[in-house]
């Protein structure tokens, strides 16, 4: 909830946060940057797996694409079972699926079984942003809402950065199965520290009676209810647009783009995927503190971010001589590094404009934009190559028809989501005058 003033109020029974909190939280985070490593794994071996299990370059989309459909899909039911089983139950299963997931990917030798483990690991690896995203709203204050949620995010790039830099060196030296192997040892660690530690909420904040609801019924009413509030599908718009253009580079195809298209070396295209990393970790923080500072920064930085990032993906498709100099390369990486912060701002437009027991559905909503835009442009790129020749020009430029939708449904939804939080600010402050002593 945000005051006029653009900052974010103080609530009535806010969690007090502290050290035990941010020991809660850490773990909870701990289990999603070893989902991130996990999922971009397959970034920097794209080009391995395309030799092990010989596909050409639409089967090899296809491994990102089901991760990424069993994730977009679990969203809303990962989203209801937060809210009504708790963050504890829900975190530690997905550290499980994504654990048993890697493992079976290590030792997958046919192209259908190395697609049944990704799925797995697709469908845990869903259950962690979300259950970060209600532990940091159980344990922290209101207004330390964006901050945490954007720390949260820059954690889980550090999974992606333990990807490209560690993993990429370990596949080049052991082997494809042993590497695989090895890292799902990091699953298992977080799974016993789960089980031992992780607590849903402190002391004196459980959840109220009602947000347990059950039935059908329940399920219904959460799913319309958030859906329902502007903010909640403004979220979804901005993390559609926003997340897509770098998870598609990181996941799968900026390996390829940079060695194939432009002639670089695996070395150089390695250390460019670590500079997206880096850069969404600095820009993460600084989105966090503006945002946290000044809550109407929401929209001008989301637009901002898609603005650059369309501007700057058509300099490079668009060099007239071949391939485009790696400064230019640099400075793509760099601003390819805001669109996950940019994403996140989604977050911060549905948390205000729910409750918190109705919080983990309506970032199931919000987290599936940036998921189902992925996987579409992942298909896209994927089609067109096969079908082009592998004219990366032709295929890269199927982000700016995402990005033009999505920027059209935010320009739409941004009014109506603005004036819906302003009422709710009045009518708090009214609340807060005529409650009796």
């Amino acid at each position: 909830m945000s005051t006029a003033g653009g900052e974010i109020a103080a609530l009535p029974g806010d969690p007090p946060g502290g050290r035990r909190a941010v020991l809660v939280w850490g773990l909870g985070v701990a289990v999603y940057f070893v989902a991130i490593t996990y999922r971009t794994s397959l970034g920097v071996a794209g080009l391995d797996a395309a030799e092990r299990f010989d596909i050409n370059a639409s089967a090899l989309s296809t491994f990102s694409i089901l991760q990424l459909l069993v994730y977009a899909g679990m969203q809303i039911p990962v989203g209801l079972m937060v809210d009504r089983l708790g963050t504890r139950k829900v975190l530690t299963l997905g550290a499980l699926l994504f654990t048993l997931g890697q493992t079976g990917f290590a030792f997958s030798h046919s192209y259908g079984m190395a697609l049944a483990s990704r799925a797995l690991l697709g469908c845990g690896d869903a259950m962690t942003f979300i259950s970060v995203l209600r532990l940091g709203a159980r344990w922290f204050p209101a207004r330390r809402g964006p901050l945490i949620a954007q720390v949260a995010a820059l954690c889980g790039m550090a999974g992606n950065l333990i990807s490209t830099l560690v993993l990429a060196q370990l596949l080049h030296h052991f082997g494809w199965t042993r590497t695989f192997a090895g890292s799902a040892v990091g699953g298992a660690l977080v799974v016993s520290l789960a089980v031992l530690f992780l607590r849903d909420h402190p002391k004196g904040h459980e959840p109220p009676p009602a947000a347990r609801g059950g039935g059908r019924g329940f399920v219904r009413r959460q799913i319309a209810d958030a859906w329902r509030e502007p903010g909640t599908r403004l979220g979804m718009w901005v993390h559609f647009t926003g997340q897509f253009p770098a998870l598609v580079f990181l996941l799968l195809w900026g390996m390829p783009f940079l060695v194939e298209a432009q002639g670089l070396s695996r070395a150089t295209a390695s250390e460019l995927l670590t500079l997206v990393v880096l850069s969404s970790m600095v820009i993460g923080l600084v989105y966090g503190q503006i945002i946290a500072r000044h809550h109407a920064a929401r929209t001008p930085l989301a637009l901002g971010t898609v603005a650059a990032t369309a501007l700057s993906w058509a300099a490079v498709l668009t060099w007239p001589r071949g391939h485009a100099p790696l400064w230019l390369l640099i400075t793509l990486c760099v601003v390819l590094g805001a669109c996950g912060p940019a994403s996140m701002i989604g977050f911060d437009f549905a948390r205000p404009a729910n409750p918190p027991e109705r919080i983990g559905t309506a970032s199931g909503i919000v987290n599936m934009g940036g998921f189902i835009a992925s996987m579409t442009t992942l298909l896209a790129i994927g089609v067109l190559l096969d079908a082009t020749g592998d004219d990366y020009r032709a295929a890269f430029a199927s982000i700016f028809v995402l990005q033009a939708l999505g920027t059209a449904q935010i320009l739409r939804l941004r009014g109506r989501a603005h004036r819906r939080e302003r009422e709710r600010v009045v009518a708090s402050r009214v609340e807060a005058v005529h409650v009796p002593a």
